[in-house]
């Protein structure tokens, strides 16, 4: 198959520098179709970025720790339907009426817990005056520290009632190890990356040779690079970067943003969802249903590994109904169709641009006029 638009969109976004660099997968019907490494992984040295480059991978850790507690309900190690405190008993955040309810695993998982993120908030927003880390930042930073500040800000919604993205997988993450007495990144290569032989991905960087150099927007154009300590505005407030986390094996390993990987073993974990090769998940572990809230925009919903479209004409997508498909804050973007059974994995050094500018939109009609 060719990919005339693909290039085309590749080739464009670069030259007219609004991402770094990227590595762009495309399997259909199981297959890879496409694959491609474009731009620098480190502009300044003249470094070109290869197709084996290892990136931050942002929230693209979230399906991989769901897949993770997945696994484990169904090996009834832990039950969804259970209250949190069952092995945090401290983690109680509470209403604004000073009620504390319960918060379910399912909760957790479908981020309907009533938790935030503080780049969601204003400078001044509950989570910020607590100094809750998004998983991103303040390395050394100990779990049990970072959770007892996120039980301290009041919950923004009674949980199961409404949806925002947020710390959940963090707090998820702390369970996993209080449910097995393992730390999470030995569940996670145990359940998930060592199954499927995602060799290179994981809560560490296994060779720093080959980590792309992170950018961060800059208008106008080119992006800058990192500075050790960033702050980037992003909806109503600033995302907080301090990128040499990674590398501190005093961070807490974050649930929600902590791993680092390649787009091949990405695409290895995605193509084990596919319906005809459950290699990881049952089929009825994969929620393509979602919740009814609106997620990204008319059409989506969230189910536990990413959001769930709903209504392709609504999100005015060329999707098909059941698609999942996430981000990463560092630049990522991916996405499963299970009806044209194409599978896309983007990962860029650029944020927000790679996850929330154009180019992941763009990746995505050139992939579909490309290979279906």
């Amino acid at each position: 198959m060719t990919a005339s638009h693909l290039d085309k969109v590749i080739d464009g976004a670069i030259a007219r520098q609004r991402i770094v660099g990227t590595v762009v997968l495309a399997a259909r019907d199981g297959e890879i179709v496409y694959r491609r490494a474009a731009g620098s992984a480190d502009r300044e040295q003249g470094i070109a970025l290869r197709e084996d480059a290892l990136f931050r991978l942002a929230s693209i850790t979230k399906p991989l720790v769901a897949t993770a507690a997945l696994k484990l309900a169904d090996e009834e190690t832990i039950d969804l339907s259970a209250p949190v405190t069952e092995w945090l008993p401290d983690f109680r955040p509470r209403l604004p009426d000073g009620t504390a309810p319960a918060i379910t695993l399912q909760h957790l998982l479908t981020h309907t817990a009533g938790l935030s993120y503080g780049f969601l908030e204003a400078p001044d927003g509950p989570y910020r005056r607590a100094g809750v880390s998004d998983g991103l930042d303040q390395p050394g930073l100990s779990l049990a520290e970072n959770l007892a500040r996120i039980a301290s800000c009041p919950l923004a919604y009674a949980p199961g009632t409404g949806w925002r993205y947020s710390v959940a997988t963090d707090v998820l993450g702390a369970v996993l190890q209080e449910a097995t007495g393992m730390p999470l990144p030995a569940i996670v290569q145990r359940e998930v990356t060592g199954p499927l032989r995602m060799r290179d991905t994981a809560f560490h960087v296994v060779d720093a040779d080959r980590l792309a150099v992170p950018y961060r927007d800059a208008r106008p154009a080119p992006p800058t690079r990192m500075a050790s300590e960033e702050e980037v505005p992003f909806m109503e407030g600033v995302a907080r970067f301090t990128p040499g986390r990674i590398f501190d094996a005093a961070a807490y390993p974050s649930g929600g943003s902590g791993m680092a990987g390649t787009a091949d073993d990405v695409m290895r974990f995605l193509l084990s969802l596919r319906t005809s090769n459950r290699a990881i998940l049952r089929a009825a572990e994969v929620d393509r249903t979602g919740t009814g809230a609106m997620t990204q925009g008319p059409g989506w919903g969230f189910g536990y590994l990413g959001a769930v479209l709903g209504h392709p004409k609504e999100a005015h997508s060329p999707q098909s109904a059941g698609t999942l498909q996430w981000g990463g804050a560092y630049g990522h973007y991916w996405f499963v169709d299970p009806l044209a059974d194409l599978v896309v994995v983007q990962l860029t050094n650029t944020t927000f641009e790679g996850m929330a500018g154009a180019f992941p939109r763009d990746v995505r009609n050139a992939a579909y006029k490309d290979f279906t």
